[in-house]
């Protein structure tokens, strides 16, 4: 049977001399006849005119982890009805371990769950376009914490791409997520200073060379942990070892009760977010902030906003209090 690269070569075969020159100026020569898919991609990527996107390929779950990875993490995305925790449901979960060392190199995968559920309202049509998942999916389907419970039980460290939304959730489907460290690979990770135009997981696994089915749990979850391993030129360590040292660092959040109405757009500029109170935070202006920083933010605070010697109420967060809700 003729193949498509015999069929290009007939053709450019039978065009004018000078046809032919104008069609190859500036090229490399045809690829070979009999080429696998990655000599062509490297062929293509060689000329300068390309980018090849090779599809994820998810890593294999191993029996025996290697003992010098130590520590344990669980990479976890939902999909859900909506964005309230409160009032939404998940609908979706997925989870991948793996293991990790006091360096942040990552070791072996170690388990894999994913699992649907059907919620008590109808899926809206917005979510199923976005992700794919239809009731006729989800009709009779439960979350299996038979499976899921073991796998987050060991976990030294949850990340999710977003943890400020997946966090809550899933505190409130189950208790068995309460009293982790956990870690968000968008806030916590400085992609711009990598390199990589965005912090959407969709910009990241392209931009590392990728493409893969997204916004379904588990295919998300094994795109985020190869992205987290990838390093680039001119950057020293992977981005799952910043992620994990910035875990390791304590955080305070200031909320600036009774500060002046008319100071709002100043405390707006210095990104400070209102809390109304419905969030079960103290109804103020806020913001979070390395420890380090705190005595610099309430010296402006004092001088900039109150001016008088207030005394703002200060909440120290660690990874196991981070990203919860309110």
């Amino acid at each position: 049977m003729t193949s498509q690269l015999d069929f290009f070569a007939s053709a450019a075969a039978r065009l004018p001399q000078a046809e032919r020159g104008r069609k190859s100026a500036g090229r490399e020569a045809t690829p070979k006849i009999g080429m696998d898919d990655e000599a062509l991609a490297g062929h293509l990527e060689a000329t300068g005119n390309y980018r090849v996107l090779r599809r994820l390929q998810p890593r294999a779950v191993v029996d025996r982890p290697r003992p010098e990875f130590s520590r344990r993490g669980v990479i976890l995305d939902t999909e859900t009805t909506g964005l309230n925790h409160r009032t939404d449901e998940i609908i979706e979960i997925g989870v991948i371990t793996f293991t990790f060392d006091d360096q942040g190199v990552i070791g072996d995968v170690t388990g894999i769950y994913g699992g649907l559920r059907q919620p008590a309202i109808a899926i809206p049509e917005e979510i199923t376009r976005l992700t794919g998942i239809t009731d006729e999916m989800v009709a009779g389907q439960a979350i299996d914490m038979a499976r899921l419970t073991p796998l987050i039980a060991g976990a030294d460290l949850i990340i999710a791409h977003n943890a400020g939304f997946d966090r809550p959730f899933c505190e409130a489907f189950s208790p068995i997520f309460h009293d982790k460290a956990w870690a968000c690979s968008v806030s916590e990770i400085d992609w711009r200073a990598r390199g990589f135009e965005g912090n959407k997981l969709g910009y990241l696994i392209g931009q590392s060379g990728y493409f893969h089915d997204g916004h379904r749990a588990v295919d998300d979850c094994f795109a985020l942990l190869e992205v987290l391993e990838q390093t680039r030129p001119g950057h020293e360590g992977t981005p799952f070892a910043e992620l994990r040292e910035a875990s390791q660092r304590s955080r305070v959040r200031i909320y600036a009760e009774n500060s002046p109405f008319d100071m709002k757009d100043h405390l707006k500029k210095r990104a400070y977010r209102w809390s109304d109170g419905s969030d079960g935070r103290p109804k103020s202006w806020w913001v979070e902030l390395p420890e380090e920083k705190l005595e610099e933010e309430l010296h402006f605070l004092r001088t900039e906003i109150y001016r008088w010697d207030a005394d703002p109420m200060v909440k120290y967060l660690t990874a196991f209090d981070r990203f919860k809700a309110g």
